[in-house]
């Protein structure tokens, strides 16, 4: 079981000069962390100096790199065995920190899971699809595959870092590449306050870098989780339009041949895709 004494807390920020102080204050009077690491994003207002005034450790980017270039720095210069992970805009309560970073040690990484109640309607609705997305592919159910808090080892996210995008969304990538991996992963409810300034996170834009990023995962290491439902539904539309075309034609039209060929080749795409993420496991 790890404390929050192994603990870096890991908070990227870009232009969260607004709610970063109190967000560094809170986890001050939590717990005693092994450090608070404020990894400043280049923003243009006065972030980094108001984290370290409240007692963060600050790392600077000398440009604008994105939150999931952000979350790396912050794992590659955080000196604790375990990593806390939160957002720099007052949407985690610090006092559920320590809940979280208490699960590693049984689990790999404990997630917090916020309630549909705690968020804007329509990304609720958004995330819901998510999650029920991610669950059938990772087969493992997900409470919340977006939540920016969460806690794991540095070693384990050391494995992974290269995975992460360097804009959106680190939080999906981390955990399906965890679960996808084999490792043990915890849902934590959690409470979600409102957020303090604007989201720069945009539905519709974001939503379909979202559902890119579960698809590439998934293909990573699991590829005929995508491949073999694609070929499957060639292989039954082909074969049901070739068989309608030869009881009212006495035919098999060329449309349904290429059905059926494109079944077979993404199938057996899908295979060599599976034996290449076999042996990339053994590695």
């Amino acid at each position: 079981m790890a404390k929050p004494q192994d603990t870096s807390v890991v908070v990227p920020a870009f232009n969260e000069e607004a709610g970063i102080g109190a967000v560094v204050a809170g986890l001050k009077a939590a717990a005693e962390w092994r450090e608070i690491l404020v990894v400043d994003d280049a923003s243009s207002d006065r972030s980094a100096i108001v984290a370290e005034a409240a007692g963060a450790r600050v790392v600077r980017h000398p440009y604008n790199k994105g939150n999931g270039a952000a979350v790396k720095t912050g794992i590659r210069e955080a000196k604790g065995d375990v990593i806390l992970l939160m957002d720099g805009d007052g949407q985690h309560d610090p006092v559920e920190a320590a809940k979280l970073v208490l699960a590693i040690g049984t689990y790999d990484m404990a997630i917090g899971a916020r309630a549909a109640r705690d968020q804007h309607a329509l990304r609720a609705l958004g995330n819901g699809v998510f999650n029920a997305l991610a669950s059938w592919l990772a087969e493992r159910r997900i409470d919340d595959l977006t939540s920016g808090f969460r806690a794991a080892r540095r070693e384990a996210l050391l494995e992974i870092v290269h995975l992460l995008p360097n804009r959106f969304s680190y939080p999906t990538t981390s955990c399906l590449a965890f679960l996808k991996a084999g490792r043990s992963v915890t849902f934590v409810p959690v409470v979600a306050h409102a957020r303090v300034g604007e989201s720069k996170i945009r539905p519709l834009r974001d939503g379909v870098k979202f559902l890119l990023i579960i698809f590439k995962i998934v293909t990573l290491y699991s590829p005929l989780k995508v491949f073999l439902p694609i070929a499957t539904a060639s292989f039954v539309l082909g074969a049901a339009y070739g068989l309608w075309n030869v009881v009212e034609h006495g035919k098999i039209p060329m449309g349904s041949a290429l059905l059926i060929q494109l079944a077979v080749v993404v199938f057996l795409f899908g295979l060599i895709s599976e034996q290449i993420a076999a042996g990339q496991d053994r590695q």
